[in-house]
């Protein structure tokens, strides 16, 4: 059985840079072996994450992510059974919020920020979609 989960957090320490390098290169390690696939989207003080796989892989990943001493404030956004992956392609992709077209945001936000603790999961997932569809996203594997 495969899901979906996306979250949101904040970084916990104001260093972003290497929180998100922390990050992905724990995920290109660890994600390949666990079937674990998704995205990671930030600003200079929030992450937005989807990940797809198994539900054991993904929650146990999750559970993690919650003792993680680099995030704060985590939040679940959303949680589905699937049938196929959205990002198949990403042992993790990456997508730098603060370099995306403001347009795309105010597509789906009231400000052209990102503030996912403050919008619909859905909506966060129709913003990657997008961000997908604009080559936003890099890291592809």
């Amino acid at each position: 059985m495969l899901v979906r989960l996306l979250y949101a957090s904040r970084v916990s320490d104001g260093n972003m840079c290497d929180t998100v390098q922390s990050i992905m290169q724990q995920s290109r390690q660890h994600n390949p072996l666990h079937g674990i696939t998704g995205v990671l989207c930030h600003t200079d003080a929030v992450f937005m994450q989807v990940l797809e796989g198994g539900r054991k892989a993904v929650n146990t990943l999750y559970s993690h992510i919650l003792r993680d001493p680099r995030h704060t404030d985590v939040i679940l956004l959303d949680y589905e059974e699937i049938g196929e992956r959205r990002y198949a392609g990403w042992t993790m992709g990456q997508a730098n919020m603060n370099k995306i077209n403001p347009s795309i945001l105010l597509k789906y936000s009231p400000l052209p920020e990102l503030n996912p603790h403050e919008m619909p999961g859905k909506t966060l997932l129709s913003l990657i979609d997008e961000l997908m569809a604009t080559a936003s996203i890099v890291g592809r594997t």
